[in-house]
């Protein structure tokens, strides 16, 4: 498994599964457990998802050692500030089954950040959290919270595929040693990525999936990537993609799809902000 090293010097897989809209228990606890015995070692969840106790249950069924996997989990708007931080913490570890986070994110750049981030600092101090960072930081948002804080985030989750390929935001995040996460790095189907003339013509030079071909791209410019499937087929394809390396004019041509824009939201987008602000989870 390939891994990326983190600015406190942790590993990471640079390619995992995501659970995100796998709202259904059991099913959700397969496809985490397909993935486990397939070889991902990465697993990323959140508060919000509201799968963290599948994903538990799935981690313990697996019997992978605990240290062999590396686990995301991220808190939710509602749970910012510093105390409300530390409550939603251990929520999430208890319904993980799980002593210790690899990773805990801040999941959006809305109320009380600094607070949450003072929190997340001190539970990372204590070793109850091998790394924090953050998810949807925009630059500015991002060298805000570095500028004012401690501790440089380790990782920023942001939307990421051959539609918006945030070339300039990655670029900054490297310039601060902070590694870049794709969420949706499949763009979740939209536009038609899987039927794109370019991505499938590279398909077939490598008799590949348009899939594959998508996280290689991804795994090549150092961005780690969370695909999300209940079909185990697809699982099992999504992580075979380390037996075949793009050539630099492959690269050249998906860069010309590169849009500009989000195909799902802004983060600085008024309406979007107070849709997030409103959303509040029940969970135990």
């Amino acid at each position: 498994m390939k891994k990326v090293t983190l600015n406190n010097g942790l590993e990471m897989p640079i390619i995992g599964f995501g659970v995100f809209q796998i709202t259904d228990e059991k099913e959700c606890e397969q496809c985490v457990y397909d993935a486990l015995m397939e070889g991902y070692r990465l697993i990323d969840t959140a508060a919000a998802y509201l799968n963290e106790e599948a994903v538990g249950r799935a981690i313990k069924r697996s019997g992978v050692p605990r240290e062999e996997i590396f686990v995301t989990t991220k808190l939710w708007i509602q749970d910012a500030g510093y105390e409300n931080t530390k409550r939603a913490f251990e929520k999430s570890i208890q319904r993980l089954q799980l002593d210790y986070l690899d990773l805990y994110l801040i999941h959006q750049p809305y109320g009380d950040v600094y607070g949450s981030w003072h929190a997340m600092e001190e539970l990372y101090a204590a070793g109850k959290i091998r790394a924090i960072g953050v998810s949807n930081f925009e630059p500015g948002r991002l060298l805000d919270l570095i500028m004012n804080n401690e501790v440089v985030p380790a990782v920023n989750q942001v939307e990421v595929h051959p539609f918006f390929q945030q070339t300039e935001s990655a670029a900054i995040m490297k310039e601060n040693n902070i590694q870049i996460q794709s969420w949706g790095p499949l763009a979740e189907g939209k536009n038609d990525i899987f039927k794109n003339e370019i991505l499938v013509s590279i398909s077939e030079k490598y008799n590949k999936s348009v899939a594959q071909v998508i996280l290689r791209w991804l795994t090549q410019r150092g961005v780690v990537a969370i695909p999300k499937s209940v079909r185990k087929e697809r699982i099992v394809e999504n992580f075979n993609i380390f037996d075949f390396e793009l050539s630099d004019e492959d690269m050249k041509m998906i860069a010309t799809l590169e849009t500009k824009k989000s195909l799902f939201h802004d983060v600085s987008d008024y309406d979007r902000a107070k849709s997030l602000n409103s959303f509040k989870i029940k969970v135990g």
